[in-house]
């Protein structure tokens, strides 16, 4: 294992500024994470470069759909130009129904605007990206115990989680590693009941989160027209207000 690590950093250190941030570094100390970054990171380098996004700017978003059961990686390099779909996972277990999460143990995948804020290198789940749930309109909408701890993780199995096996979270979590150790300290997950078409919302209107849904369309078609992420914001009511 010691071989392997040092082959891992030799690998990045011929890519990688001297001056650049320690989150990579303090991540490699993991044995899973090192296995995931011999895994991947040499295709993934290259994928990058082939969509002429420089890793060393790598800027990341996540976008899942319930209907459909995929889970998006956008990609490019920091605050300049529009992303680009990197990659496209199954997602390879679900719980609950279309609609948000509002109370502890409802078994439902959240739905709206999130970020990651945990990365979880000894996960249950062989490895793990947290997201800010419940968020402030989660907390508002919610009941007094929303719930807590969900994750895009590995595995296939999930109460509320976003599974997407032990292989491909491999990947979901280099990319994200790489783009924290490349300064970008929020890292945005939109989570959506389907596409948020016109047609696919007539055709759910009946829905008790009909209005829901409405409210995160603005979002969902900010990005479907720019391929750049909206500003976000929840009012006093719990409703997202897309600038």
């Amino acid at each position: 294992m010691r071989l392997l690590l040092t082959a891992i950093l030799l690998l990045i250190a011929r890519h990688v500024p001297p001056d650049a941030p320690s989150f990579r570094d303090q991540q490699l100390m993991n044995p899973r994470v090192q296995a995931a970054y011999a895994a991947t990171w040499e295709p993934l380098r290259h994928l990058l470069w082939s969509r002429n996004i420089d890793p060393h700017q790598l800027e990341i978003f996540f976008r899942a759909f319930k209907i459909g059961r995929r889970l998006e990686v956008w990609g490019r390099n920091r605050s300049l130009g529009t992303f680009q779909l990197l990659r496209t996972y199954p997602i390879a277990g679900t719980s609950g129904t279309l609609g948000p999460k509002r109370a502890a143990g409802d078994g439902q995948v959240p739905e709206g605007f999130y970020e990651l804020d945990r990365f979880n290198p000894k996960s249950l789940y062989h490895l793990s990206l947290g997201l800010n749930y419940p968020n402030a309109s989660d907390r508002l909408l919610g009941s007094a115990q929303p719930g807590q701890d969900i994750f895009i993780h590995g595995s296939n199995v999930t109460i509320g989680c976003l599974p997407i096996t032990d292989a491909l979270i491999r990947e979901a979590y280099v990319l994200a590693v790489e783009a924290r150790t490349a300064g970008q300290q929020s890292i945005p997950v939109h989570i959506f009941p389907f596409a948020l078409s016109e047609e696919n919302l007539l055709t759910h209107q009946q829905s008790r989160h009909s209005a829901f849904w409405r409210s995160l369309k603005l979002g969902y078609n900010y990005f479907e027209q720019h391929h750049t992420l909206p500003e976000v914001t929840v009012d006093p009511a719990g409703c997202y207000v897309v600038q």
